[in-house]
């Protein structure tokens, strides 16, 4: 991990913070940390909270990857975006996200592939916005949107790359409940008690058998397109 990732467990909750004091763009090095840490939550017991410091949940990857690196690159950076969008989605104890700023791809499939999403009622937008920055969206993300998105907003979100709100964000599926910021930290806790009471065997058992048309579908497109 690295001083843009803070890692920490209490009580039986893993907290994993994003803060690069900028944007939380998901630069290879960045993803690399957020790696890091999940392989740290693996380790330990009960719930992962996903949060960020600053104005941003997450920018999206590095642009500068992107459009200036090699293939190799890109696709280095993008598979591990994908693989932790994987892993959490595959994560077998439930996964909190905490979106409390902008939150573009690869941010918002990080929200689309948690167990629970919070965001706090602001100025900021919620997006797979890749089509509007002329980027060819990834078929592991189509895949990330398809299982979690309201069908009446996928082709608005992936097609057309529609920019949300977070109260309309809630609608499309991107999180589930939108608070003011001042009772969001309050609210989060009380889940986090309730959701402590779970039997983590039982959920990681459904969650492998209700998710798993996905989890092969996201593979696959990993496996597929993410090559060199």
């Amino acid at each position: 991990m690295s001083s843009h990732v803070q890692f920490s467990h209490e009580n039986g909750i893993t907290r994993i913070v994003m803060d690069d004091g900028k944007a939380n763009v998901m630069s290879p090095s960045l993803l690399a940390s957020l790696h890091d840490a999940f392989d740290a939550a693996q380790d330990k017991e009960g719930l992962v909270v996903l949060s960020s410091g600053g104005k941003h949940f997450s920018g999206g990857f590095d642009l500068k990857v992107i459009r200036e690196g090699t293939r190799a690159e890109k696709v280095a950076m993008l598979r591990a975006g994908a693989e932790l969008a994987l892993r959490i989605l595959a994560f077998p104890r439930p996964v909190i996200s905490i979106c409390t700023g902008n939150a573009l791809p690869m941010g918002a499939f990080l929200l689309l592939c948690s167990d629970v999403r919070f965001a706090a009622e602001g100025e900021y937008r919620i997006s797979m916005n890749e089509v509007m920055i002329g980027l060819t969206v990834p078929h592991f993300a189509i895949e990330i949107a398809r299982q979690r998105l309201t069908p009446a907003y996928f082709n608005r979100a992936v097609l057309l790359g529609e920019m949300y709100a977070p109260q309309e964000a809630a609608k499309a599926g991107f999180v589930d409940t939108v608070l003011p910021a001042a009772v969001l930290t309050d609210v989060v806790e009380q889940t986090l008690q309730g959701l402590s009471a779970i039997d983590f065997a039982a959920h990681a058992e459904t969650k492998a058998r209700a998710r798993k048309g996905a989890i092969d579908a996201i593979r696959t497109a990993i496996d597929t397109e993410l090559v060199v």
